[in-house]
């Protein structure tokens, strides 16, 4: 990727990006641009490629071929020690938490403080509680992640991915799991951090309804390629029948009979 053509409100720059798995091609020549301040979200059915470009970003596989830029760093064949300077700029919030289930939540939340800093405890102690408070979790410090609802533990695992206050959050399906009320709490607490912490935030996820709520900008994959890119209110009204199947929630049309699905199965292709 040519450094002239990198933009200076430009945090993620991916270029004609592909990806195998054995002989299958997961992405398919992915461009892809995200701008500082602005939540994108990343969205597209059950393997449409949602999650291998975000491991991709985050340099934790490499692709096929391809470029990706991350924070003006191009992510493909860096070293251990500058991928790691790199990602202590980005926070992640995993799907199921990832919280380490020996330590409280407090713990688990100040860890990439005591990991990556040379804070003194009392510092550690007082910015954990500040994330805490934030995500609206200053009574669960001391609970163990056993003890914590699903919704509970979506909002430790975003403190903990903002402890560092990162230039980039990436947050993998947000809602996913969560009952209608607490999948709405989180959907305001992220465009509440994005207002008072002036990050980009990338966000994995299938949920519809979440995505309208949150997102400045939307990208839908299908079949290992970006169909489009835009806004809430341009992709409301396109026309493209793989926009629309996934907006209208309806399943594909082009389902075989029962009649021919018999024949397939006795007689064979």
């Amino acid at each position: 990727m040519n450094a002239h053509r990198h933009s200076s409100d430009t945090v993620v720059e991916v270029e004609h990006l592909v990806t195998h798995y054995g002989e299958r091609k997961i992405l398919d020549g992915i461009n892809l641009r995200i701008r500082q301040g602005e939540i994108m979200a990343i969205m597209g059915g059950s393997g449409a490629g949602k999650s291998t470009l975000l491991r991709h970003i985050l340099g934790l596989s490499p692709p096929t071929r391809g470029a990706i830029r991350l924070l003006g760093r191009e992510m493909t064949g860096l070293r251990s020690k500058e991928l790691y300077a790199i990602r202590r700029k980005i926070g992640v919030a995993f799907q199921g938490g990832a919280l380490l289930t020996s330590m409280t939540v407090g713990e688990n939340v100040a860890l990439p403080l005591r990991e990556h800093t040379r804070l003194d405890r009392s510092t550690i102690r007082i910015m954990t509680r500040l994330k805490l408070e934030m995500v609206n979790l200053s009574r669960a410090e001391n609970l163990m992640p056993a003890q914590l609802s699903g919704g509970m533990l979506k909002r430790a695992a975003l403190a903990r991915a903002i402890i560092m206050d990162p230039a980039v959050l990436f947050f993998d399906e947000p809602s996913s799991g969560l009952d209608p009320i607490s999948a709405v709490e989180l959907d305001e607490m992220i465009l509440r951090l994005k207002q008072a912490m002036n990050m980009t935030i990338v966000v994995v996820t299938h949920e519809l309804q979440s995505v309208l709520t949150i997102a400045d900008r939307i990208t839908i994959l299908g079949g290992g390629r970006i169909i489009m890119t835009g806004t809430v209110d341009e992709v409301r009204n396109s026309r493209d029948e793989y926009i629309r199947l996934l907006l209208d929630r309806k399943p594909r049309t082009d389902t075989e009979s029962g009649e021919s699905y018999l024949r397939r199965l006795t007689d064979g292709p």
